[in-house]
């Protein structure tokens, strides 16, 4: 009556949500109620951790957190899309800590407690995560605590908040970090050996067997008279159900088309270089910028190139400047590119200097000149203007106003000049930024450079070229109808191959050798089997038309999706079983070695210091090497049914060596537990069924 109850409870409730949705669809916009659906369902979710459904938002709140720290920390909010990758997977790894982990560790009964994060953060036992931390070093590059303190004051002085956001990231950091190594300790302080386990660890690696054997392969011809039956099949699979976990995947078969320039398209690059190679030749510094930008697809650069690095481009245009590089060069070609060089400027130019600055914005521009002098009398240091007066008080540097070490491919847009600048001179360079009071304290070793313009111009598919190419992805794709078997048709007719690619996961961003394939992978997740897609675009130059051919869901391989697998190894079960009693039958009553090898067709084959501690290193069949280190000395054993063969054996020695000590077997045992250690965090996130839905957006 109890269980009635709860059910009738529930479908009340049930019943209620669904009269209230039906009533809420006459008076709200319908858009409306598709967003709360939309918002509602786990297909929206970027995951699930330990329960708690993770949302897009959510996620983007959190990655929009690490991506503020990361302009922090780098100064920069320039970033790629593998810098952007590491942000998401830290934001992901911050909300499996937060939800997951941190959790699991405080109901084993693991705490932090306020006077120990204290402790570690700015008290008597510093944590690593700070000690480290770049920021806080002196000028010897040991941690100071001074500097960490000041950091911590200056938390009220910072009207941004990217002080407090730091310091926050950074006890959080802390307090994680310490519920790892208490968590950690567990293990490792469980994980004891005892004098018994480790004296029996010691003998059993320096354990070594010599052994004469016969071995009958089982070779590849298939023998009709072993059946395997579905029911076995599905036996097997009941026991070995934890070994068939798969991911969400996709089984496709693709076509792609290529937009590649055509002669004629190749031919109008060349003649467009020609048409003004001369007056490329005869256009000096002063105008090469905007000549350039008028005919060429590589802007002009105010980069200083070193012997070598030209080669990125080209290695004919690399060898005409630093082995010529006298007037222009000639046109060079480079799939599909051409090229003409000319020397613009050579120097002595350093790879990198150390920077300070003072930045002045607005009104307390006028102060530049005053500032220099007073620099330049030495009535001040550069450090106590730069806390005065700069609008720049990055508190994550050694002294105020270092910019640091910069490079020509790490330099704030408008500072160049410093890369040519004398030491220890104070001047004034204009930016977008605002006044910049620079100077340059220290560099490199100067190097041989030079300035190069280069013209450049790349073969590109024409209009017509691309409708072409277009034109024969549609063609597949109209005779396709939407359907597979139209597909596979279409295909063979057109004389084309089509891609077969099996368990492509949500993840997969590349198919076979083209980078950016995601438009096609989240076609294949949406759409049904024996679905063919409409023309995918991919770079804008790929044409893609693919169809589904199965889907494998998240969680268990279904029995006939693995049944191949299983029914060959219960076939080579069998077939070890039945040729074992074949050859027993044939040595009956045999007891020489060099008999049964002639009986069965054999020879003898012989085998020295077999170590059970290393099955996968010595080219033997593992069942064998098992075999033989436990087996009578002098005895003929077997016959054995192994992984590829049958063995009859006679092991003709046991030997004990002493070439595995005790610091190895503590060195093994230190291994295991720090694997252990690894495979903590993923256990977890396995028993709490933890989906990781990010491949669906980025």
């Amino acid at each position: 009556m109890a269980v009635l109850e709860k059910i009738r409870v529930k479908l009340g409730v049930f019943i209620t949500i669904v009269i209230a949705l039906a009533l809420l669809s006459f008076i709200i916009d319908p858009t409306t109620l598709e967003a709360v659906s939309n918002s509602m369902s786990s297909k929206y979710d970027v995951g699930d951790i330990n329960g708690k459904r993770i949302s897009y938002q959510d996620f983007e709140s959190e990655v929009e957190n690490f991506t503020t720290l990361s302009e922090i920390t780098s100064g920069t909010s320039a970033r790629n899309e593998q810098q952007m990758e590491a942000i998401r997977n830290a934001a992901w790894q911050s909300m499996i800590d937060r939800y997951l982990f941190i959790r699991n560790a405080k109901d084993a009964g693991i705490a932090v407690g306020e006077a120990e994060l204290l402790a570690l953060t700015t008290g008597d036992m510093i944590s690593p995560v700070i000690a480290q931390d770049p920021n806080f070093f002196d000028e010897s590059g040991t941690f100071s605590k001074d500097r960490l303190v000041q950091l911590v004051q200056n938390i009220g002085n910072d009207p941004s908040g990217n002080i407090r956001m730091y310091w926050d990231y950074l006890q959080n950091t802390v307090y994680t970090q310490q519920y790892y190594a208490k968590y950690g300790s567990l293990f490792t302080q469980g994980n004891f050996t005892n004098p018994l386990m480790l004296s029996r660890e010691i003998d059993e690696n320096n354990n070594t067997t010599d052994a004469e054997f016969v071995m009958v392969p089982y070779g590849f011809t298939t023998d009709s008279t072993i059946v395997v039956t579905d029911k076995e099949i599905k036996d097997y699979y009941d026991a070995h159900k934890e070994m068939y976990r798969q991911q969400a995947s996709r089984d496709i078969e693709y076509v792609v088309f290529e937009v590649v320039p055509s002669d004629d398209d190749i031919a109008a690059a060349n003649e467009e270089v020609m048409k003004v190679y001369d007056e490329f030749a005869a256009t000096e510094k002063a105008d090469m910028k905007s000549f350039l930008l008028r005919n060429s697809d590589r802007p002009y650069s105010e980069y200083y190139y070193r012997t070598g690095e030209l080669n990125t481009i080209s290695s004919d245009v690399d060898d005409f400047v630093f082995n010529d590089g006298k007037g222009t060069s000639k046109v060079f070609t480079k799939d599909n590119t051409f090229y003409v060089a000319k020397v613009m400027d050579s120097r002595m130019v350093p790879d990198s200097v150390f920077v300070k600055h003072i930045l002045l914005q607005g009104d307390q521009e006028a102060l530049a000149d005053s500032l220099v002098n007073v620099l330049k009398s030495g009535r001040e240091s550069f450090s106590n203007v730069a806390s005065l007066y700069s609008a720049d008080q990055n508190p994550n540097v050694a002294e105020r106003g270092d910019i640091g070490w910069m490079t020509q491919t790490y330099m704030i847009p408008g500072m160049e000049s410093v890369m040519t600048a004398p030491l220890n001179n104070i001047f004034v360079i204009d930016t977008q930024y605002g006044k910049h009071i620079v100077k340059v304290t220290d560099r490199t070793e100067p190097l041989l450079k030079k300035q190069v313009a280069i013209l450049e111009r790349t073969a590109i598919a024409s209009k017509e070229t691309f409708n072409k190419y277009y034109s024969q992805a549609n063609n597949i794709a109209a005779k396709s109808a939407g359907k597979y078997e139209n597909f596979k048709k279409a295909v063979e007719e057109e004389g084309l191959y089509a891609h077969p690619v099996n368990r492509m996961l949500e993840s997969s961003n590349r198919l076979g050798a083209i980078d950016d394939t995601k438009p096609v992978t989240r076609w294949a997740f949406e759409a049904k089997p024996g679905k063919v897609s409409d023309i995918i675009t991919v770079n804008n130059n790929y044409f893609f038309v693919a169809a589904l051919k199965g889907i494998h869901k998240e969680g268990y391989s279904t029995v006939q999706e693995v049944s191949s697998g299983i029914r060959n190894i219960l076939y080579r079960e069998k077939l070890g079983e039945k040729k074992a009693a074949e050859i027993a039958e044939k040595i009956k009553g045999l007891n020489d070695m060099q008999a049964i090898a002639d009986a069965l067709g054999t020879t003898v084959s012989t085998k020295e210091n077999i170590t059970f501690a290393s099955l996968t290193s010595q080219g033997l069949d593992p069942k064998f090497i098992g075999a033989v280190s436990v087996a009578e000395e002098g005895k003929i054993c077997g016959p054995l049914a192994g992984n590829i063969g049958v063995y009859v054996y006679k092991v003709t020695g046991h030997d004990t060596g002493s070439f595995f000590t005790e610091d190895d077997a503590k060195a093994r045992d230190s291994q295991m537990s720090q694997y252990s250690l690894q495979m903590l965090l993923p256990v977890m996130m396995q028993d709490a069924d933890v989906k990781d839905n990010r491949a669906r957006f980025y």
